[in-house]
């Protein structure tokens, strides 16, 4: 059975009464996106590469998270090769990934953020692995 297996369980879809993927879920596969990135560094450089270098510095700097569509982010996941990710995360969930890619959109600014206390982005082996823990609470405060 895969992480994303483990995470989402033998749940079904995790989606609300619009039809829009619970917070907890998509919480879940952004921490998918971190750990198979190698961490918070790795999502960052790659997101970097692909278009969003502005916005993800937005995340990881300590002013306000800048915003990126769901086709702006489908577009640097699909070319930094994690696309497979949100198709399968999407058939996981029983939603079309549009609307996967809508709410990681808003939910992965937060867990960069989240993630990169004091805009610093931890090296890797000083935390720059992913540890699902770290993401505890996000899904209240992204929520309340």
């Amino acid at each position: 059975m895969s992480f994303l297996n483990d995470l989402l369980g033998g749940q079904g879809p995790s989606t609300d009464a619009t039809g829009q993927v619970g917070a907890g879920s998509m919480i879940a596969i952004a921490g998918q996106l971190i750990e198979k990135a190698g961490g918070v560094q790795g999502l960052i450089s790659m997101l970097q590469q692909h278009g969003l270098g502005g916005a993800v510095q937005s995340w990881v700097g300590t002013g306000t998270n800048q915003p990126v569509s769901g086709d702006q982010l489908g577009q640097a996941l699909q070319n930094g090769g994690m696309g497979s990710l949100v198709q399968e995360a999407a058939g996981k969930l029983g939603v079309d990934p549009n609307v996967l890619l809508g709410g990681l959109s808003k939910v992965l600014p937060h867990a960069v953020d989240h993630m990169t206390p004091d805009g610093q982005v931890p090296a890797q082996g000083e935390g720059g692995g992913f540890d699902l823990g770290k993401l505890e609470g996000l899904a209240g405060s992204l929520l309340g």
